[in-house]
């Protein structure tokens, strides 16, 4: 056992300890982190123009400080961006992350000297409660390979501006650079394809025991080790024991990541953000990401029926209810002040807080009223390669077809099969059943021959990463729509 090892699991201790005291006291936690967020900020620009000083409740909050979109916050940014000291967040953000927009384009997201932190210690204890409820630790004394956005950042104006992936590989600590891969250099790569290869030609020889990254491009990675040597990836790394992910539902992936893999290990789910590391899985025995609330961001939860109205009820974390869909808002030390961060998502427990990630706020298809959501589709694809299980999927979208050359129109399952269904039509109407069953409007619809059931079109190998590809998306973190209330994205996979 490695020096890694072995301090690892006392610094377990520690971290959980503090997490313990602040996961039992969720109320004072989050009304602390409100007041530290108003006190650092009220003579900023923007805490002037909102009355910060005057501000003494939650509901005083709610009604000086509306909930905003990225597109709300632009006028700030773009002062900032100058070199403005004193806009959002006092003085000016150490980073801007660049990550991309469904309508306002590229999005710069600021990271401050406050927030940063919480960043880097996010990842770093979600590891830390892995060690502590398994007791496994020796992982952390082989290679661990973090598959991420290049760290190249520019600057002006005195701000670095890059992918938030990026970004953190400069926080990545000591102690863990001397068994970090990539290489720096490879990690600079923008061409994905062109790193991947990079990245095998470095990993395929050496004892690999962790492996970080969205799910897609762990699997084009792992396909590419497949093409090479022919082998399941534990015959490649017999040391690989254990796989991080985030950004995307893990369950459409899993069965060929296992599959490629050759067993199953074990996993650690976490939800990066770059306006902040909102949650990551605490106890691997355990459904739900703990939430973390002592982390600069104050939550507020916005029930999903009510998102987008002139006065929606903002809730606090002591007044949320399981089982519900909420749009998330963020309050930041970074100087975002009822920031929607376009996620939906649920509490699965109370106690401590776990939520899982449940949607996105304008990824949903109502061109009919129907409003379906991503885990509608997700759910209702899982339970029907459960009645198929000859098939699996690698990848999928939906979309709605509205105006068909004839008949009723429909909604559209683009998939990506690993192997299809023996029974494609009884495939289709099963996926159907299960999506009348998760959404009475949709049910509705198919009831009252508004809509006709769903329509599947096969997208050939490779037809995904082919898409991302045109539209300059391949790599990083980014990932495909699970739907979408238009045919943009789809278009471009049917290109």
């Amino acid at each position: 056992m490695g020096i890694r090892s072995i301090l690892s699991k006392l610094l377990a201790r520690q971290v959980v300890k503090k997490q313990k005291y602040w996961s039992e006291r969720p109320i004072e936690t989050q009304n602390d982190v409100l007041q530290y967020l108003l006190s650092s900020a009220k003579k900023t620009a923007f805490g002037i123009d909102h009355n910060f000083e005057s501000i003494r409740t939650h509901e005083d909050y709610c009604r000086l400080v509306p909930i905003r979109e990225y597109e709300g916050f632009v006028n700030y940014i773009e002062e900032v961006k100058k070199g403005t000291k004193d806009v959002l967040w006092p003085g000016i953000p150490l980073y801007f992350a660049k990550t991309s927009g469904t309508t306002s384009g590229v999005k710069y997201i600021p990271i401050t000297k406050e927030s940063i932190p919480h960043h880097i210690n996010g990842a770093k204890n979600a590891l830390l409660n892995y060690v502590y409820s398994t007791g496994k630790s020796t992982f952390l004394d082989k290679k661990l390979i973090f598959l991420s956005g290049s760290p190249v950042m520019e600057k002006k104006n005195g701000i670095y501006i890059g992918r938030l992936s990026g970004i953190v590989n400069h926080h990545v600590p000591g102690y863990l650079r001397g068994n970090q891969l990539p290489s720096f250099e490879t990690n600079c790569m923008d061409d994905w394809e062109k790193k991947l290869d990079r990245i095998v030609d470095e990993t395929i020889d050496q004892e690999m025991s962790l492996i970080s990254g969205i799910p897609p491009w762990i699997q084009m990675y792992f396909d590419t080790i497949h093409k090479r040597t022919g082998k399941k990836i534990k015959d490649v790394f017999p040391s690989f024991s254990l796989l991080v992910y985030g950004g995307v539902n893990f369950a459409p992936y899993k069965k060929k990541l296992m599959d490629s893999i050759g067993k199953d290990i074990d996993t650690i789910e976490t939800y990066p953000a770059s306006e902040g590391f909102i949650a990551f899985q605490d106890q691997p025995s355990q459904e739900g990401l703990l939430l973390l609330l002592n982390s600069g961001v104050f939550y507020e939860f916005v029930p999903v029926e009510e998102y987008g109205t002139a006065s929606p009820t903002r809730l606090t974390i002591g007044q949320v209810e399981l089982g519900v869909n909420y749009a998330l808002i963020m309050s930041t030390n970074a100087g975002l002040f009822g920031y929607s961060i376009g996620d939906t998502v649920k509490f699965v427990s109370k106690n401590p807080h776990r939520i899982v990630v449940s949607g996105r706020v304008k990824h949903y298809i109502s061109a009919f009223g129907e409003h379906v959501i991503g885990e509608e589709v997700e759910q209702a694809l899982k339970a029907a390669l459960e009645k198929h299980p000859e098939t699996s999927v690698t990848e999928f979208t939906v979309a709605p077809q509205v105006t068909p050359a004839e008949g009723l129109p429909y909604h559209e399952w683009f998939i990506e099969f690993i192997s299809k269904p023996a029974n494609p039509t009884q495939f289709a109407l099963d996926l159907d059943q299960e999506m009348v069953k998760r959404n009475i409007y949709y049910k509705d619809l198919i009831v009252g021959n508004v809509l006709r059931p769903l329509v599947i079109t096969v997208v050939t190998e490779g037809g995904f990463i082919n898409g991302m590809k045109k539209m300059g998306k391949l790599g990083g973190q980014n990932k495909s729509p699970r739907l979408s209330n238009d045919r943009n994205f789809v278009n471009a996979i049917l290109n």
